[in-house]
């Protein structure tokens, strides 16, 4: 072991000590069992062991170890101007910026919150990540997509090439609607390529695409197009998830007339036609609802169109958050690169939806810009079969892969041996949670087979990007960390008093200065945008998350503050305590949260999910109880999963269940809605 520096102040440095004990290294990680991380099968603690690539598998890696990791951030933070301007340079700029490339106000007590980026450049995201690979990359028969739908049976390639044409003839679809520069367009589309098509038809043209992920509720859509003002819906009849049906266009048309009922003047819906229409959707399904102006557009526009530049162009995220296109083209471009280690030939898969932000920065622009092919899929990761994500990876040859540490869970019930061939995977991401050390390593081991890294990523839709992440080959892994920040990021932990804390400590992730890629604000509203994200801690920008930083200087994100529990006095993380519970054998995922007790004030109520074939008994239930703390009260056996169809744990329900609360508001996006009444009549009352 050896000491190194890690800039993480304005005045100096904090010593992190790094384990970089070269190829021996990694050859001793690669001889020991990882039953549970030890030899011995008995649990090691994750900051007592390390994990590194096979020998060879990034000759030709961005940032081949730490070393020059550590050069890249100092450059970053010490002189970001001319590192981001470096980056700059590989992308095209009708103008070039006219004052400073960083300027911020993080500080209310100052003035108005404000990050400007690149101030008065004027550029086109799609004419970037798309007319430039096609004609000055010379990247026009390269595959953009292989798609993949819900049935096995239904796929199709996608060219750079052909993803142009289809994006131009979107663009002058929309512009026959009347969409112009500025005016916001609602998506509410599945995994389809038509989605991609109008998300980058609406940055062609200048106009805000709103993303609405395509299983929420007509109320939930009506909210949204109401949030962002949208003039345009662009939706589909009906998609397959799985063997379940979703009805989009009655969905669709149900919150248009919301929208009338709230006086918002609605919405175009413009709907695509068949022959653009290659999967599951079904355009003939539904007919009950007359649809205004051209059906046909998609279809029939021109396959030319010229793109619209400009100095602010935006898109509103989920929850309103909005960023624009200078600092989020350069931050998600650079840590697509950098954090999958991104190579000419490799075959890329985020199973993501690009509903979240996690399909916007890596499905789609932060790929795109680096001329990537990526796997663009419509289905679940268990139907029709419980190895179609392995059957996918096999397939295409998949050698980046990026999936949510609930699929893993779900996964790992099914056993060790992915009956595939999995040797074409040279880099594994988690995203969307904190992943627990047993899942980590089950991925590491049966996924990865002992010589893929583990890619923890740490990020929200606020930041745009990766913000806390190992590089391939040159970041040391500990199951469970996100270990340290990307270029350009500066994390630091304070207590409740606002007070930063140094070395090893708990509490509050905060960001010293922004980077390209966070947000700009809230959509139509400042005022959430400056309480919700920096009035609690004055010049910093607060996440909202929970974080312990170790003796080596690494982050662990032990879960939303709001999720801190306070029993007896005591805080306890719902993180922490979910990954004590998955320790046990029979368990394959686990959710915790909170119960009024009138004795402690708050209790534990833990919700399980077993691994097949396993029983739910007294037994073990004491099991469980021993394996985290006296205190917990209750649990609920395993029924079925219950997840966001995203990919995590929702807790908000959950919540409802524990208190007894029969109001649950919106199930849309629910798995299978039927297990909340099992849950509730397998409900347990605290214990006194």
């Amino acid at each position: 072991m050896r000491s190194v520096t890690l800039n993480t102040s304005n005045g100096g440095y904090q010593v992190l000590r790094a384990r970089l004990s070269g190829s021996g290294y990694a050859r001793d990680a690669r001889s020991k069992s990882l039953n549970n991380g030890s030899p011995s099968g008995k649990r090691t603690d994750p900051e007592e062991k390390t994990y590194h690539p096979s020998d060879g598998l990034f000759t030709d890696a961005h940032v081949p170890d730490f070393d020059a990791y550590l050069a890249l951030y100092k450059k970053s933070t010490e002189e970001p101007e001319e590192f981001w301007a470096d980056v700059a340079q590989e992308f095209y700029w009708k103008k070039p910026p006219s004052g400073p490339m960083l300027q911020y106000n993080f500080d209310v007590n100052k003035g108005n919150i404000y990050i400007k980026f690149m101030e008065g450049a004027k550029t086109n995201i799609c004419y970037n990540i798309l007319d430039r690979n096609v004609h000055e990359r010379n990247l026009g028969e390269k595959v953009a997509y292989y798609w993949e739908g819900n049935s096995p049976d239904h796929h199709q390639n996608i060219t750079y090439n052909q993803l142009l044409r289809n994006v131009c003839r979107c663009a002058n679809a929309l512009k026959l609607l009347g969409v112009k520069k500025g005016d916001r367009v609602a998506i509410y589309l599945p995994m389809i390529p038509e989605l991609v098509y109008t998300m980058l038809a609406c940055a062609r043209i200048g106009a805000v695409h709103s993303i609405v992920f395509a299983g929420f509720s007509s109320e939930s859509l009506c909210e949204r197009i109401m949030d962002a003002q949208c003039n345009i819906l662009v939706t589909a009849d009906g998609v397959y998830r799985g063997d379940k049906l979703i009805n989009l266009k009655k969905i669709a048309s149900e919150a248009l007339e919301r929208c009338k009922e709230r006086y918002v003047p609605v919405c175009c819906s413009l709907l695509s036609e068949e022959p653009l229409f290659t999967s599951t959707s079904h355009p003939s399904i539904i007919h009950t609802h007359t649809w205004p102006r051209v059906q046909h557009a998609v279809y029939t526009a021109h396959t030319v169109c010229t793109k619209q530049c400009a100095s602010i162009h935006s898109f509103i995220s989920v929850q309103g958050v909005l960023h624009t296109v200078t600092g989020y083209m350069l931050y998600t471009s650079l840590t697509f690169k950098y954090v999958f280690d991104y190579h000419h030939d490799d075959v890329y898969w985020c199973t993501a939806d690009i509903g979240w932000i996690t399909g916007h920065s890596y499905i789609t622009y932060g790929p795109l810009a680096n001329g990537a092919t990526s796997v663009l899929f419509e289905g679940v990761p268990v139907y029709p079969h419980v190895g179609r994500l392995w059957e996918i990876i096999e397939k295409y040859g998949v050698s980046k892969f990026y999936t949510a540490p609930t699929a893993i869970r779900l996964l790992m019930k099914y056993g060790r041996e992915p009956l595939y061939d999995l040797s074409s995977l040279c880099v594994l991401g988690t995203v969307g949670e904190p992943i627990n050390p047993e899942a980590w390593l089950w991925y590491y081991d049966v996924v990865g087979q002992q010589r893929c890294p583990v890619i923890d990523t740490f990020w929200q839709t606020e930041t745009g990007g990766h913000v806390l992440t190992p590089l391939p080959a040159a970041t040391p892994l500990k199951p469970g960390s996100a270990t340290c920040p990307f270029f350009g990021v500066q994390p630091a932990i304070l207590n409740e008093h606002g007070e930063e804390l140094e070395g090893e400590a708990e509490g509050y992730l905060v960001f010293r200065k922004p980077w390209p890629g966070i947000m700009r604000g809230v959509y139509g509203n400042q005022e959430r945008f400056e309480s919700t994200y920096f009035r609690k801690f004055p010049g910093f920008y607060v996440t909202g998350d929970g974080c312990r930083r170790d003796q080596d200087g690494y982050y662990w994100i032990t879960g939303r503050i709001d999720d801190m529990l306070n029993v007896s006095g005591h805080l306890l993380s719902t993180a922490e305590v979910e990954a004590a519970l998955t320790e046990h054998p029979s368990v394959a995922e686990a959710a915790v949260v909170s119960q009024p007790h009138a004795v402690k004030g708050e209790c534990l109520y833990c919700f399980v999910t077993l691994k097949d074939h396993k029983e739910f008994n007294r037994t073990l239930m004491e099991e469980l109880k021993r394996k985290v703390s006296p205190h917990i009260s209750a649990f609920t056996p395993k029924l079925k999963r219950f997840t966001r169809l995203a990919g995590k744990i929702m807790r908000r329900v959950l919540r409802q269940i524990a208190r007894n609360e029969k109001d649950l508001g919106d199930l849309s996006t629910l798995a299978d809605p039927k297990v909340v009444e099992v849950l509730f009549s397998q409900r347990c009352e605290a214990a006194a």
